[in-house]
């Protein structure tokens, strides 16, 4: 008996074997699914003409990423490990109570873990003013809105994970934010008894971008009330969670359709939601620009039908010296870190600071050519430990301008004829000097 059962595994091993390489020949190879980004063709040679010494391993990861039902096999092994072990199978997504799905990479900030340090949230709270403040000087009105990470909204679908952060990377920003005009997206969905968040994807509906844009709106000075217009539901949405979990299934949800008109036109060649640029205009007046991420995918169309004319942007160099009367900066909560990884766009502020006689060290602070600068200036970057609070000064010897503050050092835009001779870093009288050689 143990004999036939092996040869019925082996036969049914065989089979399958085959199934799968000659449906690669017949069907062609499996496409990729949600977000993924599969291995390439594999190429015998190089760009420079010399034989690829990897061909075996490029060819079996290539194999591995587009063998005949790849997908179907994918959604079967997620659904199992679904009903049976609670889990979604796919490391990125959560499986939550109720069929509701959540982003993993929102862990962190649901559990507190990995949190950002009191010198980092210190920094992004520096560089959000710095750009409040360039914007203000050159009579642009400048809003930043955090987009709460779903489980930070609604976490009573989370699975339990014990101890749960009482407040969040987000809430200690904000807090830091006096002088940095700001929207609390947290407390305006907050209040609402109305789930504003798709249940299988991580981003909030259109009734959600409603809101946002009200009160982007509102900041603003126009009044919208688009969130209190008439929708359609439809039952029709795939989420993107349901996608990179099952990718080979069917699956929808409810979404909200607006009713209203909303009437604006491209001006740009891409008319995609998730373009990097889109460029609109409609009859209304103001110019608009938008920084955002996927949350802007919903968010664009009342933006774009509120404003004569607005730019949406998926760069993450805020480029705040482009023509505009209002701009708005939007970052998922997941992504605050990006607030001290990108230098934004614009001018350093010209500062006044004493520079002690003392020198402290040498410092390296490298030009960067190929940075996207603003106009007459050139982009200087450097290593530097720097505590909470502290400021950072590049010197030459036409004067000192205040730097942007990065993890793990400062960044400045000086004009182009200007050369840095020096760095100050501190506060109040603890300043210290370094000079580059």
């Amino acid at each position: 008996m143990k004999k036939v059962f092996s040869l019925i595994f082996v036969a049914a091993f065989l089979l399958l074997s085959v199934t799968l390489s000659l449906g690669i020949l017949v069907a062609g190879p499996s496409e990729a699914g949600a977000n993924e980004v599969l291995s390439k063709d594999p190429a015998l040679f190089d760009k420079e003409g010399n034989f690829n010494t990897n061909i075996l391993s490029d060819m079996s990861a290539w194999i591995n990423d587009h063998f005949f039902l790849r997908q179907e096999l994918i959604s079967v092994n997620n659904r199992i490990s679904a009903m049976l072990f609670h889990t979604s199978g796919e490391d990125s997504v959560i499986l939550g109570k109720d069929g509701w799905l959540y982003f993993d990479s929102t862990l962190d900030d649901y559990t507190g873990q990995n949190a950002m340090t009191d010198k980092e949230l210190s920094a992004a709270a520096h560089n959000l003013e710095l750009m409040a403040q360039y914007c203000r000087e050159q009579g642009k009105d400048f809003v930043f809105i955090i987009a709460p990470n779903k489980n930070s909204l609604y976490p009573q679908f989370m699975p339990d994970y014990g101890v749960v952060s009482a407040e969040h990377d987000a809430q200690k920003l904000l807090s830091r934010l006096e002088n940095t005009p700001v929207i609390d997206l947290f407390s305006a969905f907050g209040c609402q008894e109305e789930i504003l968040y798709f249940k299988t994807d991580s981003h909030w509906n259109s009734k959600g971008a409603a809101l946002a844009a009200d009160l982007i709106n509102q900041r603003f000075g126009k009044d919208t009330n688009y969130f209190g217009g008439t929708y359609t539901f439809t039952n029709d949405y795939t989420g993107d969670l349901y996608t990179m979990v099952y990718p080979a299934f069917p699956g929808k949800e409810s979404q909200p359709n607006y009713d209203g008109q909303l009437n604006f036109r491209f001006t740009s060649k891409a008319t995609q939601p998730d373009s990097i640029t889109l460029l609109t205009e409609s009859d209304n007046s103001g110019a608009l620009l938008v920084y955002r991420d996927s949350f802007g995918n919903l968010l664009y169309p009342y933006l774009a039908d509120s404003y004569g004319t607005v730019r949406f942007s998926r760069s993450t160099g805020y480029d705040l010296t482009l023509e505009a009367d209002h701009i708005v900066v939007e970052l998922v909560e997941r992504n605050l870190d990006y607030l001290i990884t990108y230098l934004p766009v614009m001018p350093s502020p010209v500062s006044t600071v004493s520079l002690p006689e003392q020198i402290s060290g040498n410092l390296q602070i490298t030009s960067n050519p190929r940075a996207n600068a603003p106009d007459g200036c050139a982009q200087w970057t450097g290593l530097a430990d720097y505590e909470a609070g502290d400021t950072i000064y590049v010197i030459t010897e036409n004067g000192a301008y205040m730097a942007f503050q990065t993890k793990d050092g400062f960044g400045a835009y000086l004009p182009e004829n200007e050369i840095p001779t020096d760095v100050v870093i501190g506060h109040s009288q603890n300043l210290l000097r370094y000079k580059i050689p």
